[in-house]
């Protein structure tokens, strides 16, 4: 009686069906098993990947290999992103520095079409100009424009105004031009006591005026002088800054 043989090996035939070989056939049978070579299709080119990048994707952590398609939205220039105009911000300041209705400008956009940078950057300047050292000045300009557009906003709604408080804040910075204006004027004409004073008057004028047209509107009509007396006086504070009176 014969001993017990290997058992039989067996192939796959090409029906799909599987036949038996004899052990020495099997002997002959043998190989290896390599990863198949995987490539990506971007764009008509064929590009081979490497084994890293085969085992990720097999281990389901190919989502680490995708790369995302930039957005047009991110790639905004800075101005846009920030929502600064500067063709806007350039209009506004005519409108405030010639307030005249004959020169023809729609004045009532800097009321109407609030912005924040402008003003504040009117407001930062005038206090660069008022420092002479003390840097104190700044925090006390932009505390005044705070909260004195504050204090005329609350008093024009209580008249009945129809404004809001960016409308406010608005104006009243933007009108802040004329005293830088007259500022480098009052370095030259500073030991001129009368001359001075009268500099110093018109720019408060200018400015007072500039802000009352824009914000004292009909709907105020006999109570106009309420509104603009503290806007005068807001202005002179402003002035009294830069002097140090």
């Amino acid at each position: 009686m014969q001993p017990p043989g290997p058992p039989p090996a067996y192939s796959p035939a090409a029906n799909g069906d599987f036949t038996f070989v004899s052990s020495a056939d099997a002997e002959d049978l043998s190989g290896s098993i390599a990863s198949p070579d995987v490539k990506l299709n971007l764009g008509g080119d064929f590009i081979k990947e490497s084994t890293a990048t085969t085992f990720l994707r097999q281990r389901g952590y190919g989502w680490l290999l995708e790369v995302e398609d930039d957005d047009p939205e991110d790639n905004k220039p800075l101005l846009e992103e920030l929502d600064i105009d500067l063709k806007d911000i350039y209009y506004k300041i005519r409108c405030v520095l010639m307030p005249m209705p004959s020169l023809g400008f729609n004045r009532q956009v800097v009321r109407d079409n609030p912005d924040f940078w402008g003003p504040l950057a009117v407001v930062l300047f005038f206090s660069m100009i008022s420092l002479y050292g003390q840097f104190r000045v700044v925090s006390w300009i932009i505390t005044i424009w705070i909260f004195g557009s504050l204090t005329i906003f609350l008093l024009a709604r209580v008249l009945g105004g129809e404004v809001a408080y960016g409308q406010v804040l608005g104006v009243i910075g933007y009108s802040l031009l004329p005293l830088i204006v007259i500022a480098p004027i009052l370095l030259v004409v500073g030991s001129f006591e009368v001359v001075s004073t009268l500099i110093k008057l018109f720019g408060v004028f200018w400015a007072a005026y500039s802000a009352a047209s824009l914000l004292v509107g009909e709907e105020f009509k006999t109570k106009k002088p309420l509104l603009i007396y503290p806007i005068f006086l807001l202005y002179i504070y402003f002035l009294s800054l830069y002097t140090g009176v």
